[in-house]
């Protein structure tokens, strides 16, 4: 089983904490302030891949969804406006996040039709063969293990279920790359000072994308954990990567 590069970068480096437990701690002290960031973070433009990935969906009719990561439950509550499933359950290891995507439920008045609850992307608290799709929205690079993590997304999903990832991406044309690279490293950071009190979780962001395996070697292990019929496409100049996959 390889090692990823991605496994290995850390929200606060010299800290003696696990990836997990740092991960947890970062999105902790960002939670309040996470939504706002995102927004201006991806110009707006993280509302339009949710929106294909979860439309991608669509004629597989989804009734029993597994959101991953959830955080503040963007992807889940969006979910539920487009497919109409019976039942989506929300995991995300950190508190903070989901307390927050329990607020926005209860505005909504969908707490009877989306259940968020603190769970581990490493060892899923639910038994095989229990959800239509599993999803997951730019968490996948804080996985401790991408092997494990997505070994244990195959071996929740029903025989003929479907895995959808969104995750960050650089972009491959060296024009764009430098573009996206000057944007990530200079100009989040400092807008992070503004509105996050936590700035080292957005000097984060930028060595965790780096680091993620996107492309072909993301789809090749997909393949490795069990997937077929794998499905990879970019939107925005490559920013965003989206992966889909068959057990």
């Amino acid at each position: 089983m390889a090692d990823y590069k991605c496994e290995k970068v850390l929200p606060y480096s010299a800290s003696s904490q696990g990836k997990k437990e740092q991960v947890e701690q970062m999105f902790d002290t960002i939670a309040e302030k996470y939504d706002p960031m995102n927004r201006l973070m991806s110009l707006g433009n993280d509302r339009t891949w949710r929106k294909k990935a979860i439309l991608s969906l669509k004629e597989l009719n989804p009734k029993k969804i597994l959101d991953i990561a959830t955080g503040t439950g963007d992807f889940a509550i969006s979910a539920h406006h487009l497919l109409s499933p019976e039942k989506i359950t929300g995991i995300d290891i950190s508190e903070g996040m989901l307390n927050v995507g329990q607020q926005k439920i209860a505005k909504l008045d969908l707490t009877d039709h989306i259940v968020l609850q603190v769970g581990d992307s490493m060892q899923l608290d639910f038994d095989a063969q229990t959800f239509d799709a599993v999803t997951v929205a730019f968490g996948v690079r804080n996985f401790e293990s991408l092997h494990k993590g997505l070994s244990e997304i195959y071996r929740v999903l029903k025989t003929g279920g479907v895995a959808v990832i969104l995750e960050l991406s650089e972009p491959e044309n060296a024009f764009m790359k430098l573009g996206y690279k000057l944007y990530t490293k200079l100009v989040i950071p400092v807008l992070a000072r503004f509105i996050s009190k936590d700035t080292r979780a957005y000097n984060y962001l930028p060595q965790s994308i780096e680091a993620f395996p996107q492309g072909k070697e993301m789809k090749a292990l997909l393949y490795e954990c069990g997937f077929s019929q794998v499905e990879v496409k970019t939107f925005t100049c490559g920013s965003c990567s989206f992966y889909r996959a068959v057990k």
